[in-house]
């Protein structure tokens, strides 16, 4: 059961401008986002991670680049984990923006939606879904199915990956929050995944370091099956 952690970018200087940044270039942290990023290494401090994959995007490589150098590890760039295309929308003020017709369909019926020279909402999270399950099998066969592994994109991509991973239509994942530099986990079995936090932006995360393997083994068909059950009556939350 492999531990994915989806991490937003940190804020960036279009998150205070009210500006759709999309996929412009040159979209640096600002200095409340470089704060976030250097916290980010605080709060997985223990959590052992094996690789980071990231969008190309600057802002993303701007928030795990103090994580990569704590841990000594190369982020992986990932196009298909690159923020929306939104075409003629790149750039526009977001209370312009608002007043569009095209506006509506985005908050209320996002798989419906595609922007102006850009790509669609539900492009987007077939891309983006596909690019972290490729991965996950990857980094599962190379570093072991417990292995963990971040995940940094951006705000409507993360929610576009937790809406697939909780079974929603696309049309509900604007019910997710995702703030910059916020921690969303995923836990992924070969049936199905698991969503064990959304927008986490300061909870305790040493729950996210496996426990020690016990002497006493099981069967592999039984470790499989209990893998991908839910635990009936609820978790004990150890």
């Amino acid at each position: 059961m492999t531990t994915l952690i989806l991490l937003r970018h940190g804020r960036s200087s279009a998150n205070v401008a009210g500006v759709l940044a999309g996929r412009t270039p040159g979209v640096e942290l600002d200095e409340k986002g470089r704060e976030q990023a250097d916290k980010v290494v605080e709060r997985l401090t223990g959590v052992p991670i094996a690789e980071i994959v990231c969008s190309p995007m600057l802002r993303c490589e701007q928030t795990v680049a103090p994580l990569a150098k704590d841990r000594g590890l190369t982020p992986v760039t990932e196009d298909d984990l690159a923020e929306v295309d939104y075409g003629s929308w790149t750039g526009g003020a977001l209370k312009n923006l608002a007043k569009e017709p095209l506006w509506k369909v985005v908050q209320a019926h996002p798989s419906a939606a595609v922007f102006p020279e850009g790509e669609g909402l539900a492009g987007m999270q077939a891309r983006a879904v596909a690019a972290i399950r490729r991965h996950d099998k990857r980094i599962a066969a190379e570093h072991g199915p417990q292995a963990l592994w971040v995940a940094c994109s951006h705000g409507d991509v993360i929610k576009a990956v937790l809406a697939d991973a909780l079974a929603s239509h696309l049309d509900n994942f604007q019910r997710i929050m995702v703030d910059t530099c916020s921690i969303s986990v995923v836990h992924y079995t070969e049936t199905r995944p698991f969503v064990n936090r959304v927008n986490d932006v300061g909870g305790d995360l040493s729950g996210l370091i496996p426990a020690k393997p016990k002497r006493r083994r099981k069967a592999p068909s039984a470790q499989k099956a209990r893998s991908s059950d839910a635990v009936v009556g609820g978790d004990t939350g150890a």
